[in-house]
């Protein structure tokens, strides 16, 4: 076995961006949607709706997202007591959304240029549909308007804008009227309330405007102080929605970035000929056994280790055969790391 110390040219890093649909069994839009009356009836039904690719009883059933609704008033659900009015899930749902997106309790949402949103309609991507983030441009969404009609196609304007807006330390791009990352026309808001919400990708979260969507250009009602299962009103507007052109619901793709460590080993003619082998060596005088291993010997490369300077081994690369070596031949050996 023998040692080389690596230089600094030796060492080249790369970054590579793949992408993927978020869904179950790769499907590249979401169009069936079920919930579970189990959990919609239980206590986190009162914070949250979970939705499902397939029924929720079937053994490949899968959460693909989340619903939640938040109002700053605490509106749209009921109190916890009725002794503290406006202390009710929805509130709470809004707090820990401006906690983790504003990181400010003081702050408030504001959708498009300065539309301040006291409550939202809140999508969360199920953790375990991606690996990284999700990507900007492949967001759309298909609601269906009062009574099913006038379908409204939604997705973020990262293809509009040059720089995201940012929310405390949060990316986000707003979410318009449009598709594939463009608006249809103009900014793609809603003439009354601003945009119809944020995409956050690095943190899987879509709020949708609440006033957007309640607007007179497309009403989706929404009850208020009282037990009015926001979540589930939501739901039906999506699950009953005809779709785009094509017919699709809910696209929506994740991005992931892989990181790549290219190390260079340099085999040169004059080294790694001999080997620590007991063939090449007599145990008894120490002297080599076989004349012409003096003269021409020949060993074969089989494995590369990474050692630091503390001589700890910190990965090994195996090759794929065999790579013979002698005076007459140098090698260069790419070892790729992935992180």
């Amino acid at each position: 076995m023998g040692f080389k110390r690596l230089d600094s040219e030796d060492f080249v890093v790369s970054t590579d961006t793949v992408t993927s649909t978020v869904w179950s069994n790769n499907t590249i839009a979401l169009n069936t949607f079920f919930t579970s009356s189990t959990q919609e009836g239980g206590s986190s039904g009162d914070y949250y709706l979970n939705v499902y690719q397939t029924a929720s009883g079937e053994d490949s059933a899968a959460i693909q997202f989340a619903i939640a609704y938040g109002d700053s008033t605490g509106g749209g659900s009921l109190d916890f007591d009725s002794s503290a009015a406006g202390k009710s899930p929805s509130r709470s749902i809004y707090g820990q959304y401006r906690t983790l997106i504003l990181e400010d309790e003081n702050s408030e949402f504001v959708f498009g240029d300065s539309y301040t949103g006291s409550y939202f309609y809140a999508i969360s991507i199920d953790r375990a549909r991606y690996k990284e983030k999700l990507l900007p441009g492949s967001f759309n969404l298909a609601i269906s308007g009062a009574g099913g009609f006038d379908t409204l196609n939604l997705t973020d304007n990262s293809k509009d804008v040059n720089l995201p807006t940012y929310y405390g330390s949060m990316r986000a791009y707003q979410i318009v009227s449009g598709s594939a990352g463009s608006a249809y026309s103009g900014n793609g808001y809603s003439a009354e309330s601003g945009s119809y919400g944020l995409f956050f990708p690095d943190i899987s979260t879509i709020l949708l405007n609440g006033a957007a969507l309640s607007s007179s250009e497309f009403s989706i009602d929404r009850s208020l102080n009282t037990d009015a299962n926001n979540n589930s009103e939501l739901f039906s507007h999506i699950s009953s929605s005809g779709g785009d052109s094509n017919g699709d619901i809910f696209k929506l793709n994740s991005q992931e970035s892989i990181t790549s460590d290219y190390v260079f080993v340099r085999s040169r003619n004059s080294e790694f000929n001999y080997s620590e082998n007991p063939s090449f060596i007599s145990g008894s005088t120490g002297e080599v056994i076989y004349d012409y291993f003096i003269d021409n010997p020949q060993t074969f490369i089989t494995t590369i280790g990474m050692y630091n300077d503390s001589n700890e081994l910190l990965a090994v690369a195996k090759l794929s055969r065999p790579l013979i070596n002698d005076f007459t031949k140098e090698a260069l050996v790419r070892v790729k790391l992935d992180f």
